[in-house]
């Protein structure tokens, strides 16, 4: 027996059961319990409410059916149909508004069936929405506010059920849109691979360097307070050079036979245009006996002031032989079509040189015969 039924029956046996105004009266507590119930738990749905007072109305018609009498046994009759029974009104059993109600009327639309098989049953009557009345009189108070059977949690369970279907929708949609972020960093990662996004700047860079010249094996050592290679025209104005080569004066130039040396002259001065044979041989600068004793256990800076032949960039490579003195290694610039200063550093043994040393100029690396405008080259001390 749930939580409704029996706090009815309940009702019912502390007063007259058999008194139709009192079950009415009953009937319309309970409803009116089951109101204060929900209003006060503001979380129930309208259909949850509407299931509830329909539980308690098929309730009040399993009761009230046990008060009608008995449908009489039908004997046998034709196949034609059977007339309405009317059932006698229960005594006592008034409206609850004061007025007599008739009891109600039932139409049989079937055969009867023989007196034999016919099972002696109750008529489970039709009872109307009945509306709560919270100022009943003389009737037990029916408490459904917290209702510990079954009935109350069948009925409040659907919104549980809901709040549980929406705490499993959310980790779904989480999922839904995790995997659709995935796929979509999956695709732009595959089509910046195919678009060339993440090569490196030496795959993209394949044309001739542009930058501003720098030595290649970077062994050049700025002095202190220096950050880099002295800006063109900069080298002069902060340095006392020693000149080891001028293009007025190209006696102390040597060039293999498939290589030319020629003085020229053009709006920016006069210059030593020198080009590499085939062979790549170099032309040679010589380095007097005199400069290298100035330089001599001391920190040297050599500067080759020269520019590209008009349209042909060109890298070159220099090499140097100072004797006793040593070497300055092998060094390698990119020349353009700016006239521009070309630095390296040495750092000389303190010995004194027996002779005389050469710089060694190729002018173009890749042997394409390419050619270089030299307009001087010169060399100071570091204080």
């Amino acid at each position: 027996m749930d939580a409704i039924e029996k706090a009815i029956r309940n009702a019912l046996e502390r007063g007259n059961a058999e008194d139709r105004a009192y079950r009415e009266k009953v009937y319309r507590s309970a409803f009116a319990a089951l109101d204060r119930a929900l209003q006060a738990n503001p979380g129930v749905t309208v259909e949850v409410a509407i299931k509830r007072r329909k539980a308690i109305q098929a309730k009040i018609t399993e009761i009230e059916s046990e008060f009608l009498p008995a449908v009489p046994d039908v004997a046998p009759q034709a196949e034609s149909d059977a007339p309405a029974v009317e059932l006698p009104a229960s005594p006592a059993a008034p409206a609850a508004t004061g007025e007599s109600a008739a009891p109600p009327a039932v139409s049989v639309d079937e055969p009867a069936q023989p007196a034999a098989d016919a099972p002696r049953s109750r008529v489970l009557p039709v009872v109307p929405d009945i509306m709560p009345d919270a100022t009943l009189s003389g009737v037990p108070s029916i408490d459904m506010s917290a209702p510990a059977s079954s009935e109350a949690t069948a009925e409040v369970a659907p919104d549980r059920d809901e709040r549980r279907i929406r705490g499993r929708r959310l980790p779904l949609t989480a999922i839904f849109l995790t995997v659709t972020l995935l796929a979509a960093v999956g695709i732009g990662l595959f089509f910046a691979m195919q678009t060339g996004v993440f090569k490196t700047q030496a795959q993209l860079d394949t044309a001739p360097p542009e930058a501003p010249p720098t030595v290649e094996d970077d062994d050049f050592t700025p002095a202190d307070g220096e950050t880099g290679p002295e800006k063109p025209g900069a080298a002069g104005q902060a340095r006392n050079w020693i000149n080891v080569f001028s293009p007025t004066d190209p006696a102390h130039v040597s060039a293999p036979s498939d290589a030319k040396a020629e003085t020229m002259k053009d709006d920016s001065g006069p210059f030593l245009r020198i080009q590499s044979g085939a062979s790549g041989s170099a032309i040679s600068f010589d380095v007097g006996q005199g400069v290298l004793e100035k330089l001599a256990g001391k920190h040297a800076v050599f500067d080759i002031v020269a520019r590209a032949e008009d349209g042909k960039d060109t890298q070159i490579s220099v090499d140097c032989n100072f004797g006793e003195l040593g070497d300055c290694g092998r060094k390698r610039y990119a020349v353009g079509q700016q006239r521009n200063e070309y630095l390296f550093d040495v750092k000389f043994p303190d010995k004194r040189p027996g002779s005389a040393g050469t710089i060694a100029i190729n002018s173009d690396f890749d042997k394409q015969g390419k050619a270089v405008n030299i307009y001087e080259i010169r060399v100071s001390v570091e204080p």
